[in-house]
């Protein structure tokens, strides 16, 4: 039996003799490699952690001792560790594993959430928790990459930490030099092994008491003694990185020796507030593709062949690539077009562009909230900023993209990638806020574009707009089929798909037997699903048209006028349905006036688990079927409703029949 067979829990690990851990670390990388290469994940991050997460689990008693990693996309070897490796085919599946800590699964796992620079704030809380009710014996451990600490509220929580000197809060501050890409404003190369020794803090307090006894020569004895102590601190810690926070600080310890971070890690279970211990570890360590890869070795990747690495299915052109094109062509021919990324150029097809206009690429770490208000600044100076980001990490900088942004009416341009469902990282990437967000900023233009052509038209018309912010978002992965306008009115609205009723004939008005009309408003990239839906639907008889209204937000001035014309109006979009582009047309139609119903197919208020993006879209009826049978019974419904509504006004003895507006059903199925 392999060591790691025989490890179904931390005991098991704290059970383990010294010289047995480097064969388990070796079996760890192994099974890292087999599993992730098989089911795609975060590879290069995991394999940088083995030694650190072992030590941690033999010194920390889990779950007592809470481990808190932030954005815990390095959490497989805690969950390996925690009694979940035989559960690692399923890694990112549906119903499965999720690739982050998940509450859910253990109580091993404290948090969920994966978006970066939380975990000090937690800890910070979880602290003061177990103080107030006396539980003064349990650490707090919180594992922070350097990349995190890029971003402000980390440094929000270390203002709060470093207040109090009793809080058990361990830092592990994971110093790889990476985010996703090198870190902006990383650990300096090399620094001195710094007061590991649990007696250097005896030694110095008993120093203190003597010297100080011994009157002025003593007490400025201390003082000199002090300063050169201070000097020599400045010279060690990273200064750049904890600047007069005042806090015990450990490090650098090798993040790759166990035997160094076991020792780290029991002085800080005996030191009495908070410490931070410095570790330096190698992202994609022992693996030499990842090792190879010097972009982002490996920090995530799809299925590949473990053996070389290289990836199993073939690579597709993918919206990113098109944007970044566009990108490339406007910042040719226009001086004042910059870019702003936060620690992601490469995955949000900024990259290219760094290459060609280094001095208009600014990457800010990962700080959303300084992005938008530093391109805010940008707009001021005179210039475009294009500021890209991955929808869900919109979420952070609202109050930035309203206050600094909206208010001042500023040109800046925000490029979502990862929009809608992104699926199998799960809940907290899924990039469906972000029209509800945007929706409430006055003056903000979003594009939710259809296709890659829709795509390359929208972007140059919202860098070509001056009069405030716009959004262009676009769905994560390969593109979708082209679907060519079948007519285009006024204000830019498309028909994609028509049965040719779109216009109202007077004679259908007296027509009793004619088709139920259907208008479809589709929002983004599931246009190919409501075309498909349109397509059975009128096999059965139905009359349906389907629209692509270009600019979702606003809500096209055009679009009451059209929606009288049919008998249902059916929204479509992968955004959530509280505050999305549906309930914006819903609302628009309603001030009008406009009786025809508005019903609203979206994603539902809930955080949804993580699967394939086809197999979301399936469970929430945002695929072709699903759409087809939401319509079909909501039409069934209305007729019903206006069979009703005819023969009461027959029995009243009414002169006229009067069509009252119908109740509006929001929702998918």
């Amino acid at each position: 039996m392999s060591l790691l067979q025989r490890i179904v829990s931390p005991s098991d690990v704290r059970a383990l003799p010294l010289e047995r851990l480097e064969d388990l670390a070796s079996e760890i990388r192994d099974f890292l490699v087999e599993k992730v290469s098989a089911t795609g994940g975060h590879l290069g991050p995991n394999l940088g952690v083995v030694e650190l997460t072992i030590a941690l689990h033999r010194v920390f008693e889990s779950p007592k001792d809470p481990l808190i990693f932030d954005t815990s996309h390095q959490s497989y070897v805690h969950k390996i560790l925690t009694g979940r490796a035989d559960k690692f085919d399923t890694l990112r599946q549906k119903g499965g594993l999720s690739g982050y800590t998940d509450r859910g699964e253990s109580e091993h796992d404290w948090t969920e959430s994966s978006h970066a620079s939380a975990a000090l704030s937690y800890a910070d809380g979880l602290a003061k928790a177990f103080a107030l009710t006396d539980q003064i014996d349990r650490k707090v451990v919180a594992v922070v990459g350097d990349g995190a600490l890029t971003g402000g509220m980390c440094w929000e929580a270390l203002n709060n930490i470093a207040e109090d000197k009793t809080r058990n809060i361990v830092i592990v501050v994971n110093d790889n030099g990476r985010s996703y890409s090198p870190t902006i404003g990383g650990f300096a190369n090399s620094l001195a092994d710094l007061r590991t020794q649990p007696f250097y803090d005896k030694v110095m307090e008993q120093g203190k008491t003597t010297l100080k006894s011994m009157g002025w020569v003593g007490k400025r004895t201390f003082e000199v003694m002090h300063a050169l102590k201070e000097g020599v601190k400045y010279h060690v810690i990273p200064t750049e990185m904890f600047p007069e926070l005042n806090m015990k600080y450990v490090g650098p310890v090798d993040g790759h020796n166990i035997q160094a971070l076991e020792h780290a890690f029991k002085y800080a279970k005996e030191y009495t507030g908070p410490i931070i211990i410095h570790c330096v570890t190698e992202k994609g360590r022992g693996y030499a593709p990842a090792e190879n890869k010097t972009s982002d070795l490996m920090h995530s990747t799809g299925a590949i062949n473990p053996e070389t690495g290289v990836p199993l299915a073939e690579s597709q052109r993918s919206w990113t690539d098109v944007f970044t094109e566009e990108l490339l062509k406007a910042g040719a021919r226009r001086d004042d077009i910059v870019a702003i990324t936060a620690a992601m150029a490469g995955p949000t097809g900024l990259a290219k562009f760094g290459e060609k206009f280094p001095q208009r690429l600014f990457d800010v770490g990962i700080a959303e909230q300084h992005a938008t208000t530093s391109a805010a600044g940008l707009a001021l100076g005179g210039l475009h900023p294009v500021v890209a980001l991955y929808s869900t990490f919109l979420n952070r900088a609202f109050d930035q993209m309203l206050m600094d942004v909206g208010l001042l009416k500023l040109p800046v341009t925000f490029v979502l990638d990862r929009s809608g469902i992104t699926g199998s990282d799960g809940a907290s990437h899924n990039g469906v806020w972000d029209m509800s967000i945007a929706g409430i900023v006055p003056g903000m233009r979003l594009a939710a574009p259809r296709d890659d052509e829709r795509l390359k038209k929208q972007f140059n018309e919202a860098i070509e707009y001056e009069d405030g912010p716009t959004i262009v978002r676009f769905p994560k992965g390969a593109l979708v089929p082209v679907i060519d306008a079948v007519e285009t009115l006024e204000g830019g609205i498309e028909f994609i798909y028509t049965s040719g009723l779109h216009v109202a004939d007077d004679n259908d008005a007296e027509d009793s037997e004619r088709q139920h009309r259907v208008l479809i408003i589709s929002i983004g990239a599931l246009a190919g699903s409501c075309v498909e839906a349109a397509q059975a639907l009128e096999q059965e008889g139905l009359s349906v048209d389907v629209i692509d209204p270009g600019w979702a937000i606003p809500v096209n001035p055009l679009i009451p006028e059209l929606a009288e014309q049919y008998d249902t109006v059916v929204t479509v979009e992968d955004g959530v349905i509280h505050g999305g582009v549906g309930s914006m047309i819903d609302t628009v139609c309603d001030q009008c006036g406009v009786d025809t119903p508005v019903r609203i197919i979206a994603v539902p208020q809930k955080f949804l688990r993580h699967a394939s993006r086809s197999q979301v879209l399936e469970e929430l009826g945002l695929d072709a079927p699903g759409i087809a049978e939401s319509i079909r019974t909501w039409c069934a419904s209305t007729e019903e409703n206006k069979d009703t509504r005819a023969s009461d006004a027959e029995d009243s003895n009414a002169s006229s029949v009067s069509y009252l507006r119908t109740s509006r059903s929001h929702g998918g199925r």
